[in-house]
């Protein structure tokens, strides 16, 4: 029998600036799904890394003074760490965890490889240009893009106009082969409004074809190239490449035929970016399309502003990890943030939800449950407990749908809920039952209740093993002790 496997990716955060929520949202929803994708049976590969070429990051690092090397060295350090506070997976038995960086001379050299290919098949062709540029895009954009004369992502800076020779890719030509897999893929691209407005763009204007190098004399921070030492590769074609770089091309096909087609996270003022562009450079490669492309919505501050580096207001989510716990902010960003949708964030909503939902409401039912089983509660050995604790987790990948249904749809808001039902329901029982006071009449009957919440507590730890993992295994620590935790799940902030 064939080893099932499942390969994903976030896109590459762009080292300008540290970290913010919307980079830590998009790697805690990735590294969810490869932890189920393992959990049920798959060998996965889950890849992130650092987008550290263009326009952006040479200008930065001179406003600060820095060798540009220096800086995204500097910089790329904070996202590792994001990952490892994170709790993203590391190397385990059925999972591969991948952090690359565009300025590895592996990642060159693949880039420049791809040029070639697309070269040679004639895809590729120098042209003298003039068009208004948004640095913050690293995109050319025209007349028709603009809202109030300045980039729809960017409306604190203007763009800025530019005439020079270029190469072009003729991304043109793949418009056909694009709208094919719109139309027979109803699941290529996630959600369906996303689908639609692509479909609707390719079918109204077509795929247009873009630049993909700059003048090294005006920029020279980028991947040479192939035979023209004045010209640096554009930042996006460069990146874009990591994807297929990290599931082992072109070194080790055989390697890279056994991943198969990826599943890609990515932001919505990239969708154009992910799911035309890139599609129509793997067309151009002769090499399989992404299988699945989730677009994310934004993370907005106060009045609905668009929470970004270079607006100024984005909220570090390493003080809030240091703060609150990785599992906390894990939490949040699955169940309070909309999978698809733009969503508020506040530190204030996200202390709310921290005491609404985990202080009162899971850290308190495992207190409650535990204490009562310690103190009353029906005793089970270690094997007994290890036994139902394998079949408990065969029977909730399997049997429940709708938590299966949302992790597959990549909603995990929707996943979260139905552990936060089950929650809510093992809080009911006890208060129906009451075994802490059937215990002083009936102490069979109340060791049976309190049984039957372990029971519920097991099954609660194994949903929120992919999306909480941490939290997951401090329950089943305690259930295997048969005791109260020691120190609260979730202190009270």
């Amino acid at each position: 029998m064939d080893e099932k496997r499942f390969y994903i990716t976030t896109t590459l955060p762009y080292v300008n600036a540290k970290p913010h929520i919307g980079h830590a949202l998009e790697f805690v929803r990735a590294d969810s799904i490869a932890r189920y994708k393992a959990l049920t049976g798959y060998k996965v590969l889950l890849n992130t890394g650092t987008d550290e070429h263009g326009l952006k990051i040479y200008q930065k690092a001179k406003e600060e003074g820095k060798d540009v090397q220096a800086y995204v060295d500097e910089n790329a350090e904070h996202f590792k760490k994001l990952t490892q506070l994170l709790g993203m997976a590391t190397d385990t038995e059925n999972i591969t965890f991948n952090f690359s960086r565009t300025t590895d001379e592996k990642h060159s050299e693949a880039a420049q490889k791809f040029w070639t290919i697309c070269d040679e098949k004639g895809l590729i062709e120098k042209r003298t240009y003039k068009g208004l540029y948004c640095v913050g895009d690293e995109m050319f954009i025209t007349e028709k893009d603009l809202v109030n004369g300045r980039c729809p992502n960017h409306q604190n800076q203007d763009p800025i106009e530019i005439e020079e020779e270029n190469y072009f890719f003729k991304a043109s030509a793949f418009t056909e082969r694009l709208l094919e897999e719109y139309e027979t893929n109803p699941g290529f691209i996630l959600p369906q409004a996303r689908l639609n407005e692509m479909k609707s763009l390719l079918e109204k204007n077509g795929l247009e074809d873009f630049s993909i190098s700059r003048v090294k004399e005006k920029m020279p921070w980028g991947v040479p190239v192939p035979g023209d030492e004045n010209h640096v590769m554009y930042v996006w074609f460069d990146a874009l490449v990591n994807y297929i770089v990290a599931a082992g091309w072109p070194d080790d096909l055989e390697s890279f035929e056994k991943w198969g087609k990826m599943t890609q996270y990515c932001g919505k003022d990239n969708t154009r970016q992910q799911t035309a562009m890139w599609q129509s450079m793997l067309l151009a490669a002769g090499l399989p399309l992404s299988e699945r492309i989730v677009v994310n919505g934004f993370v907005t501050a106060d009045g609905g502003i668009k929470m970004s580096k270079s607006l100024g207001n984005v909220v570090d989510p390493v003080e809030l990890i240091e703060e609150y716990g990785t599992d906390a902010f894990r939490y949040y960003v699955l169940r309070e943030i909309h999978p698809h949708e733009d969503s508020p964030f506040t530190i204030e909503r996200f202390k709310e939800a921290y005491n609404a939902n985990l202080v009162n409401g899971l850290g308190n039912l495992v207190s409650r449950v535990m204490k009562m089983s310690e103190d009353f509660g029906a005793q089970y050995t270690q094997e007994q407990i290890d036994e139902v604790i394998e079949r408990v987790e065969e029977d909730v990948f399997e049997l429940d749908r709708i938590y299966r249904g949302g992790i597959e749809e990549y909603n995990l808001m929707k996943a979260m809920d139905e552990v936060w039902k089950e929650i809510q329901r093992t809080d009911e029982y006890i208060q129906q039952t009451m075994p802490f006071k059937m215990v002083k009449e009936n102490e069979k009957k109340a060791q049976d209740d309190v049984y039957t919440c372990v029971l519920a507590l097991i099954k609660i730890a194994h949903m929120l093993r992919p999306m909480m993992p941490e939290t997951a295994e401090k329950i089943f620590k305690t259930i295997r002790e048969n005791k109260k935790p020691e120190e609260a799940l979730f202190p009270r902030k």
